[in-house]
């Protein structure tokens, strides 16, 4: 499956953002999606996972509230809407999918990975 991810930006704080992820090439609801992010320096860390269904989704503990997973199995996409965007959320957010598990959390667990979208929150 490819996935192409967008609608990230350069923004300040407190505002909100929603990236999209469009996939292509296999049955899309065959998959459990997932968001990760990445900063400069840093290891790739999970940012939420909703399955194939998009009745369970997991989020990391510190987005909780902030973020908000979501997909359109008609539309092929899934959504990360995210809100009081801080600085430290400044990171390029990848998409990704795997046919295996419920909502997995970690990298390893995923087959496929878009081409990342930057999101900067300036301060």
């Amino acid at each position: 499956v490819q996935l192409q991810a967008s609608g990230g930006g350069l923004v300040q704080a407190g505002d909100s953002l929603r990236l999209s992820c469009v996939a292509s090439g296999r049955t899309f609801n065959n998959y459990v999606m997932g968001w990760f992010r990445q900063d400069s320096g840093k290891e790739r860390e999970f940012v939420a996972a909703i399955s194939r269904s998009g009745g369970t989704k997991s989020y990391a503990d510190s987005l909780k509230g902030r973020f908000t997973i979501s997909r359109a199995n008609a539309e092929n996409t899934v959504y990360l809407q995210m809100i009081s965007l801080k600085p430290e959320d400044t990171a390029v957010y990848y998409c990704a999918a795997t046919n295996t598990g419920v909502v997995p959390t970690t990298t390893r667990e995923y087959d496929f990975w878009g081409q990342g979208t930057q999101v900067t929150v300036s301060s």
